[in-house]
């Protein structure tokens, strides 16, 4: 008698975690599959040893995630030594960051009560009043992107318009002239690149004289702005006090590289990934088109199907044990949004993409409690006047013949390019 064949599906099915590497590329661009089997087998999952030799975690439920974001003091934020890249072993490295001024712990690399201090003058230049005022700039900015193509009907839109939109209007709220935002973007990007941990020496180096060329530039408009305050977000930074004492350079210029980082690249990857989302699901945008009131959950929807910080680091300060797994003092953990937002204890059919889901705004991509992401407001308004108009003027929106693909990165998720065709509304 012979045997038939197994099904493509009971193929799957036993796949187990061995068979992934998680720092493995293709696994990084496309980690879902990966993550299932995870959250069935093992939610939190030891990963071979980082280059500190600390044991190295990795943590895909919701639930633990959300435990481990609301205990700060067993789980540390305070990672700045892997943001510190290689430099402790590389004289070269060192000698080119003594030319700018350290990195600070300051909101992303600070617990408390050194996070209260730094998020409370920050508060302060992020109000819900300054962020409402921008509503006219957004949608301006918007216009003249959408403008520059349209005719077209097709366009690359990560680079025509979802790179551009937030790197104007950041630029715009740091009160920086529109013609540097070139430099701003390959900051940024070094920023990024660094935090993923997978560089060569030879991008070592690059980001490196990246983050001081970044230094130097913003600590002339510091000083700038110390002597001739304008109208901008630089301004309130240098103004601030808390318990009477303001920022000094150092810190400022990390909370100014966190804002520039958190200002453009996370929107980016939000408004890219959400247009692919769309472009992939017509009837979605049917939907949207035919009840523009959905547009706010849709929003969170693209929010929880993209988490553009797809990771983020944790140091156990003390032993403890998280689920059913004992964690020992000095480990690292990283915990998974990407994963967490599409857990399917929390989020029915999680991989399913629906603007109308009832929790979608339940997801974690702007963090939760004290490190919850301070310009959240400000992306989900940039988010929300971006599809608006962009749903008014454009339709049957489609993936053009280059189609797209996504960048490998440890702790963030984008999109390196995505084409699109489209009608334009008449």
């Amino acid at each position: 008698m012979t045997q038939s064949k197994p099904s493509l599906t009971t193929i799957k099915s036993m796949k187990h975690l061995s068979d992934y590497n998680f720092f493995d590329p293709e696994v990084l661009v496309c980690p879902y599959e990966f993550y299932k089997l995870a959250q069935e087998q093992a939610p939190i999952m030891e990963l071979p040893s980082s280059r500190t030799g600390a044991k190295f975690f990795l943590v895909t439920s919701y639930d633990l995630v959300r435990e481990i974001l609301k205990d700060t003091r067993v789980f540390s934020s305070n990672f700045s030594t892997l943001l510190a890249g290689k430099e402790e072993q590389d004289d070269e490295l060192q000698k080119i960051s003594a030319q700018g001024w350290p990195q600070m712990n300051t909101l992303l690399t600070a617990d408390p009560p050194e996070h209260e201090r730094f998020r409370a003058l920050v508060n302060k230049a992020f109000t819900p009043e300054r962020i409402n005022k921008m509503s006219d700039l957004i949608e301006q900015i918007v216009d003249e992107l959408i403008d520059s193509f349209i005719d077209r009907s097709k366009c690359e839109f990560v680079s025509e318009f979802a790179v551009a939109l937030p790197l104007k209007v950041i630029a715009q709220q740091l009160g920086v002239p529109q013609a540097d935002i070139p430099k701003f973007k390959q900051w940024s990007d070094a920023f990024i690149a660094r935090l993923g941990h997978t560089l060569s020496r030879e991008q070592e180096i690059e980001c490196a004289k990246d983050v001081v060329a970044f230094q130097h530039y913003f600590k002339d408009v510091i000083d700038s702005r110390q002597k001739q305050p304008q109208d901008d977000l630089i301004t309130d930074l240098v103004q601030a006090k808390v318990a009477g004492r303001s920022l000094d350079t150092a810190e400022l210029l990390s909370i100014i590289q966190q804002i520039l980082v958190a200002g453009n690249e996370t929107v980016t990857s939000a408004l890219a990934g959400g247009m692919l989302l769309l472009a992939n699901n017509k009837e979605q945008i049917k939907l949207l088109q035919t009840d523009i009131s959905q547009l706010e959950n849709f929003v969170e929807e693209v929010l929880r199907m993209e988490s553009p910080t797809a990771g983020m680091w944790r140091v156990v300060t003390e032993d403890i044990k998280l689920g059913d797994v004992a964690l020992q003092a000095g480990s690292l953990v990283m915990i998974r949004f990407d994963a967490a937002n599409r857990d399917p204890i929390k989020f029915i059919e999680g991989e399913r993409f629906d603007v109308r889901r009832h929790n979608a705004n339940n997801h974690l991509s702007f963090g939760h409690g004290i490190h919850f992401c301070l310009g959240a407001m400000l992306a989900r308004k940039e988010m929300q006047i971006a599809y608006q108009r962009l749903l008014l003027r454009l339709k049957n929106i489609r993936l053009g013949q280059s189609g797209y693909q996504y960048l490998p990165n440890i702790l963030m998720r984008g999109l390196k390019y995505l084409y699109i065709e489209f009608d334009k509304v008449v």
